[in-house]
């Protein structure tokens, strides 16, 4: 299979990263005030396992996302989007009985960002275990779950854990950020469904208020101690304006955060896991590791949208430098 965007076409027969779930339309206003009084809007996509995929993309590494659209107008979009930053699409289902999700942002005077959720039922929220075929786990590094995709439906959460399943059995890294929304779900739901989860993972990207929820402290020290005893090998805690802390079996490193102007503040875990993931890909030390999911986070948040402020390999080396001339 090809794969590629303006870094050039390349065959490849292994994806580096393997993501799997819904990306929707997200119409984010122009203006700062309540939606019944924009009348303004940019128009983009938003979806955590994308948004890692195009991430990882832009690095230089190879991606693959799996999921259900509509066979509708935003439907197009989406694909054409994802398509277009060099991630493989081609297993991608379409659905002619449901819609695309939808999305609208909302930013107060003070920077603040709300959401809105249109995605009920969509085609994505459909996603089931038998959409995804073996070879596609086997074809894979790092298979890259959240805890979105399971909030969605039954089937989309039996799929996250016949995913991981699977993944494990087939020696492929299980990479996993509970990227919990309790606009769908409960905390008790989120904890019965992704713990299990989290039991198989070989990476895990988690903030604080998410280990609150699943390991019952949010105090880092025990959070890592936990998460070392499942045995999981590298562990990144994001504590958002405050940096994040890394781990692995024997050392934990905090990680400074960088300073940016914040003009949008979603998408900023999203793009922590793709830089954490590529240094994993490739075997650089664990602080750099974190460095890199650091920067790239600073910078998601630094423009409207979750993929577009996303730096490419030559603008990440250049901020890790400290070089920052030329870099936007």
């Amino acid at each position: 299979m090809v794969v590629g965007n303006e870094r050039g076409w390349k065959i490849v027969k292994q994806w580096d990263v393997l993501t799997v779930g819904e990306t929707m339309v997200v119409f984010i206003p122009e203006q700062k005030q309540l939606l019944r009084y924009v009348d303004r809007f940019k128009k983009g996509i938003a979806g955590a396992e994308s948004n890692v995929a195009i991430g990882v993309s832009k690095l230089g590494h190879t991606s693959c996302w799996i999921s259900k659209l509509g066979c509708d107008e935003l439907g197009e979009y989406v694909l054409r989007e994802i398509r277009g930053e060099g991630v493989y699409v081609s297993e991608v289902i379409r659905d002619e009985n449901a819609s695309t999700g939808l999305m609208i942002k909302q930013f107060s005077e003070a920077n603040e960002t709300s959401v809105f959720y249109y995605r009920r039922n969509s085609a994505a929220s459909t996603l089931n275990k038998d959409n995804i075929s073996e070879e596609m786990i086997q074809n894979s590094k790092i298979i890259h779950i959240t805890g979105v995709t399971s909030a969605l439906s039954g089937s989309c959460a039996e799929m996250n854990l016949t995913l991981a399943k699977k993944a494990k059995k087939n020696g492929v890294l299980v990479s996993f950020d509970p990227n919990i929304r309790l606009r769908l779900w409960s905390k008790n739901e989120a904890a019965e469904t992704l713990r299990p989860l989290l039991d198989m993972c070989d990476i895990v990207e988690i903030g604080l208020d998410e280990a609150k929820v699943l390991l019952d402290t949010d105090n880092i020290n025990e959070v890592v101690r936990i998460l070392r005893e499942k045995k999981i090998h590298k562990i990144a805690v994001k504590r958002g304006s405050k940096g994040a802390i890394v781990a692995d079996e024997s050392s934990m490193y905090e990680i400074p955060p960088y300073s940016v102007k914040v003009i949008d503040n979603i998408g900023a875990g999203d793009a922590f896991a793709a830089g954490f993931l590529c240094g994993i890909l490739e075997e650089r030390d664990l602080f750099t590791c974190g460095k890199m999911g650091a920067m790239m986070g600073a910078q998601a948040v630094g423009t409207l949208g979750d993929i577009e402020g996303l730096p490419d390999r030559k603008r990440l080396e250049l901020l890790l430098n400290g070089n920052k001339e030329n870099y936007r």
